[in-house]
């Protein structure tokens, strides 16, 4: 099969849809690899590494595009939507939910759209969400740390404290792999931690985690109510499979929360949890409203990409061997790659999307 590599167009998104390493594996099995010039430049990839590895490299995004199946890092944006084929196969993060205006034109090009955050192991998991949830969990409380400084409009707070100076309160919404990570930089940093969840089970496994190095709370509205006024640090990391994230915190918290108080929604691209958290970017980060410090870049782990496009492709890998062996038969036999399968022949298959956008259903 003939497989494309566009490079990335999302700001500042230096993460590549397939490593050398993983070119190589294709090439070995038959395949044919054509990478966009320059695609894997920012994750440290040169074009000559995918020349060695077995891959073509083409000059421009619509020979990249024109392929049975592209393989990308992130949604494609509205430059892109002119590349989108009939029956061709694109396997990459889509968060659909959140972009109705991405779904319309998935629909009008006739595409095959699989993203990689619905592929579904039997026992729940998401094996393609995973690894970037790990990084971005680390990451927002790296991202949160730096914004606490005062040079970045934060309250000049110090995350782990100092003797004598109590640390920072850290507020983490959502105890899944994002909040877990999240927490696990937080605690190895010093900080207190409050985890909120819903799910009772995920709170007494992360006991066994944590111990009384995190205080565990049943998130309910009351809890949310206590504990955001009280934060240093607000990590939203709330995920419902294929729909939009629920607002947990309104404007109305937000603005008891003490100036200079920052705000990290992992969960941006989803929406995100907090009323008053907008997508925002690498080369634009962060504002101020109400007071706090709001961060929500939808492709967090593209800071570090050499790391993200390896960790990526790890799990990646063995669904685009498949879906270059196999075509659309692929899904046939991988159950877990089906539930990846969003949009086909003009129609919305994924239930979580049609229940977000049921007049395109």
């Amino acid at each position: 099969m003939k497989i494309g590599v566009p490079k990335e167009t999302k700001d500042q998104e230096f993460r590549v849809g397939l490593s050398p390493s993983s070119t190589r594996v294709l090439s070995d099995n038959g395949h044919v690899v054509f990478v966009e010039t320059g695609a894997g430049i920012g994750a440290g990839f040169p074009d000559e590494e995918y020349v060695r590895a077995g891959a073509n490299i083409v000059a421009s995004a619509a020979e990249a595009w024109n392929h049975e199946l592209v393989v990308k890092v992130k949604e494609p944006l509205p430059p892109e939507y002119q590349y989108l084929q009939k029956g061709q196969l694109l396997f990459t993060y889509l968060h659909l939910a959140a972009d109705r205006r991405l779904t319309e034109h998935l629909l009008k090009s006739g595409a095959i759209a699989i993203a990689y955050e619905t592929v579904e192991l039997p026992d729940g998991r998401l094996p393609l969400l995973t690894p970037m949830s790990i990084i971005a969990g680390r990451l927002s409380v790296q991202f949160g740390a730096r914004y606490l400084e005062k040079q970045q409009g934060g309250r000049g707070v110090l995350l782990g404290g100092v003797p004598g100076v109590r640390p920072a309160k850290v507020v983490i919404l959502g105890g899944g792999v994002v909040g877990t990570e999240a927490a696990r930089i937080a605690v190895g940093m010093g900080a207190q931690v409050q985890i909120l969840d819903v799910n009772v089970d995920r709170l007494a496994y992360l006991e066994t985690l944590f111990g009384s190095r995190v205080e565990l709370l049943y998130s309910s509205p009351a809890h949310i109510e206590t504990a955001v006024p009280e934060a240093d640090l607000l990590i939203g990391a709330v995920l419902i499979l294929g729909r939009r994230a629920p607002i947990l915190v309104p404007r109305s918290l937000v603005r008891q929360m003490r100036p200079g108080s920052v705000i990290v929604d992992v969960a941006v691209d989803q929406g995100g949890c907090i009323e008053t958290l907008r997508p925002t970017s690498h080369s634009h980060p962060s504002y101020i409203e109400e007071g706090v410090v709001h961060i929500g870049i939808p492709n967090m782990p593209g800071a570090v990409p050499w790391t993200a496009t390896q960790a990526l492709n790890n799990s990646t890998l063995p669904y685009v061997l498949k879906l270059a062996n196999y075509g659309l038969k692929a899904l046939e036999t991988d159950l877990a790659l089906a539930k990846g399968l969003n949009i086909k022949d003009g129609h919305i298959v994924h239930p979580a999307v049609q229940e977000v956008f049921p007049d395109l259903a």
